[in-house]
């Protein structure tokens, strides 16, 4: 008899006549499962979105070998490569974690995705879970192609993988917390727009390809506060110039995440 038939179980009497059981058994698969199958849904369908791959992968890499090859922007002593890499690694984060994120869970909420996806076994939390798995399995792709690229291009990296690492992480986390609360709380329309908006605003204003200190002075100080300024000179401070622990740029990636995440909990709209 196939897989998934009914079958009797040759009860007699007092044994329940009629009871069967079916084989495999039905119910939910183990959650762990779930939300490896979930992350991997995810990331394919991140990866084959056109506009997802022109925004995390296509502008980081265009931007790392323009700027590294012509001499348009003084990025100070030493070879231009040195102070680009840090900050489109940090480029990289943001484009995945915040405007791809923002941008495709905004239109899944519109389309009733997420409404049916939170009525499914997944339970919710780990549906974003999956998500945010699926953002740094990106990530680490997206890392791995810009670092060949910039070795090629003559990168010479200093100071130690733990400080990078955390920075990552915190730069992640940051950048999740704010996407999902856009992606949360306005139209899909609205989150579309802003998400590209920000993307672009923070490309030019946040220390990536610009140096903070060809700004007036207050404005250094402002932009020094935002997570994509925090991330890409805390990158730039360990990988250029070989320091310990950014605790400052650390510290500003932590309360960004903190305050992000926390809202995102509180305040997103499934439908």
């Amino acid at each position: 008899m196939s897989a998934g038939t009914k079958t009797g179980t040759g009860a007699g009497p007092g044994e329940g006549a009629g009871v069967g059981r079916y084989t495999p058994a039905p119910g939910a698969a183990p959650l762990s499962r779930m939300i490896a199958a979930q992350t991997a849904f995810e990331t394919k369908m991140l990866l084959r979105n056109g506009e997802q791959l022109l925004l995390t992968v296509i502008i980081p890499s265009l931007l790392l070998v323009l700027f590294s090859t012509v001499d348009i922007i003084d990025t100070g002593a030493g070879a231009s490569v040195d102070f680009l890499a840090p900050g489109v690694l940090a480029l990289a984060v943001m484009s995945t974690a915040f405007t791809g994120q923002a941008i495709a869970t905004g239109f899944e909420r519109r389309y009733g995705v997420l409404k049916r996806l939170g009525a499914s076994p997944l339970p919710r939390w780990a549906l974003m879970t999956a998500k945010t798995l699926s953002v740094l399995v990106t990530e680490v792709l997206q890392i791995v192609l810009l670092t060949v690229i910039a070795f090629a291009l003559g990168w010479s990296p200093e100071g130690g993988p733990f400080a990078v690492l955390l920075l990552l992480v915190l730069g992640t986390a940051a950048f999740s917390g704010l996407g999902l609360l856009m992606a949360g709380t306005l139209r899909a329309e609205a989150t579309l727009a802003a998400a590209n908006l920000v993307f672009v605003l923070l490309l030019v204003g946040g220390g990536v390809i610009v140096p903070l200190d060809k700004f007036p002075d207050t404005a250094q100080t402002l932009l020094g506060l935002l997570p994509i300024s925090a991330l890409s000179e805390g990158l730039r401070e360990v990988l250029q110039h070989g320091a310990g622990m950014p605790w400052g740029d650390l510290g500003v990636l932590a309360v960004w995440a903190v305050l992000g995440l926390g809202a995102a909990a509180r305040l997103f709209r499934w439908e």
